[in-house]
């Protein structure tokens, strides 16, 4: 599959190439550091990617989903990860129902790679790529043996906020962004395989509280802690835990630059 991608990698001089990947580590970072650098930057690229083509929130985080499943199963020095990410785009939009065009995907991906140019001509090698995503599209089925419906941690959120909300004065809300805080740290968690490997519920919950900490706050007392009203089986562990992980995908990010 990297013959035909080679329309995108060559646009940059490379930097989709594997081998291209690998010889950047300059061998003072192990392969496994340098390897969650680059799911960090395809997730990125399938979330801007998915912005771009006016992808719903859910259907381009079924799409990291089924990235971060995929190279769970396989090596990411096997198979072209930008080539895989369009793929993931282009099913995720089947999945959730929202149908994206391949010839969208791939114009969109190659303005990612080359800012200001021309769509893609329809000519040989085009079709070669577009080719290349679809057979891709039939190898992640298989890798995932065609369990593509996931549960995702936005309908938990949603719920939790309008919770949330009914507890908080209406004046102390409408001057913190609460909301639009906990819906972008919960979009910013499937930068990493942390998405898959946490439950949603936890996810969502361990999202808002941070949030409502990082404003100040404060939720009525009572007998028990407000996030264990909303879900029963967390703990204080389990957001501690999700916190921890998203704050080393901060740390990803500033190493991304």
């Amino acid at each position: 599959m990297e013959g035909p991608s080679s329309r995108l990698s060559d646009t940059q001089g490379g930097p989709l190439s594997p081998a291209g990947r690998r010889a950047s580590g300059g061998g003072a970072e192990s392969d496994q550091a340098q390897d969650t650098k680059t799911h960090f930057r395809v997730c990125r690229f399938i979330m801007e990617t998915g912005v771009k083509l006016g992808m719903r929130s859910v259907p381009v985080a079924t799409a990291c989903v089924l990235y971060h499943h995929f190279f769970e199963r396989v090596s990411i020095r096997a198979y072209e990860p930008y080539l895989v990410a369009m793929s993931c785009v282009y099913l995720a939009g089947k999945v959730e129902e929202q149908h994206i065009r391949t010839r969208d995907i791939i114009n969109v991906s190659h303005r990612y790679f080359n800012s200001g140019s021309a769509p893609l001509e329809c000519d040989k090698e085009f079709w070669d790529l577009r080719d290349s995503v679809v057979q891709c599209e039939l190898l992640i089925l298989r890798q995932l043996n065609f369990h593509v419906s996931f549960e995702h941690p936005h309908k938990y959120l949603l719920h939790y906020l309008l919770s949330v909300k009914s507890l908080v004065n209406r004046h102390a809300w409408s001057r913190t962004p609460v909301a639009e805080t906990s819906w972008a740290l919960l979009r910013d968690c499937y930068h990493g395989s942390m998405c898959i490997r946490r439950t949603p519920q936890h996810i969502a919950i361990a999202t808002l509280y941070l949030a409502l900490n990082s404003y100040g706050v404060e939720l009525p007392v009572g007998e028990k802690e407000w996030w264990q009203v909303l879900c029963e089986d967390v703990t204080k562990a389990d957001i501690d835990a999700v916190i921890s992980d998203l704050l080393q995908l901060y740390d990803m990010e500033a190493k991304c630059i």
